[in-house]
């Protein structure tokens, strides 16, 4: 074929190689491909220590900021003083040297009904106050403290271990106040007899305090407490001859039953935790 032919060799014709500034990044891309991605689920369980504090109900976020920065709080083993540091749930977190732990505290305040056991559970499979507040939290709950069967009124639940062991301890003195109904009327020597003091099986028990309910019958009082032992007020009454026909806590530690309807519960306002928390 002549030069000017129409006609060509068949096969690709050859391109003009072209000459770029842009560098060739074929071998980078490469690389990324093999190079391990950043364990987001490790980033994802980190929260910031401010936060952490404030979940284990040991103060606010803003008050954890100060305590951080007081050195009061460390991370493994290390005081951290800096903002934004981040800890997982693995750390050990102490705040002045105590370990704390990041599950949110909660405080359930229930008006308790009658025939219903303060335990977790019952083997005789009769009903429990949990039953009560099932769904109040998805922590595990405790009463701190006990009312018996036939009890009514106030009862207190909690995962805060350092509170309710503070709020049952003897020493503390945590005040209860009682409405006792009884079978007959108080004598006014049995009356004084409880003021003065009583020798039960178990121990002298003093009342703090007790007087008759105002425009009821002397068949009804008021009963204000501090001992923590099992059954106390029902048994200084039948340790004088009285049969209990209703007893009700109407207030324990500061804390009352206004608009808390029989049965149901609520959740503690900040003001109540801090009240409970600073009492002796």
């Amino acid at each position: 074929m002549s030069r000017g032919s129409k006609y060509h060799r068949k096969g690709k014709p050859k391109s003009k190689k072209r000459f770029t500034n842009t560098p060739d990044r074929s071998h980078q891309k490469a690389r990324s491909e093999k190079s391990p991605k950043p364990d987001t689920a490790l980033q994802s369980d980190l929260i910031r220590l401010n936060r952490y504090l404030a979940n284990s109900g040991i103060c606010s976020r803003r008050e954890a900021d100060t305590f951080i920065a007081a050195g009061s709080v460390s991370v493994n083993g290390k005081t951290v003083t800096e903002m934004g540091h981040k800890v997982n749930a693995g750390d050990v977190v102490r705040f002045d040297d105590r370990v704390i732990s990041m599950e949110k505290k909660e405080y359930i305040l229930l008006n308790k009904p009658k025939n219903f056991i303060t335990t977790t559970r019952d083997e005789k499979g009769r009903r429990t106050v949990m039953e009560l507040i099932s769904n109040a939290s998805k922590s595990r709950l405790l009463p701190v403290g006990r009312l018996d069967r036939n009890t009514t009124g106030l009862l207190l639940f909690t995962n805060d271990g350092d509170l309710a062991k503070k709020l049952t301890h003897p020493k503390h003195e945590v005040r209860k106040i009682y409405h006792v109904e009884l079978d007959k009327n108080l004598s006014s020597a049995d009356f004084k007899k409880i003021q003065s003091g009583l020798n039960l099986d178990d121990g002298p028990v003093v009342v703090d305090e007790i007087s008759f309910v105002e425009n009821k019958s002397k068949k009804e009082v008021g009963v204000k407490i501090h001992s923590g032992r099992n059954r106390i007020v029902r048994r200084i009454f039948e340790h004088l001859g009285y049969h209990v026909i209703k007893l009700d806590r109407v207030i324990f530690a500061g804390l009352t039953k206004k608009d808390l309807p029989r049965g149901h519960w609520r959740k503690l306002t900040e003001q109540e935790v801090i009240n409970l928390k600073i009492q002796r």
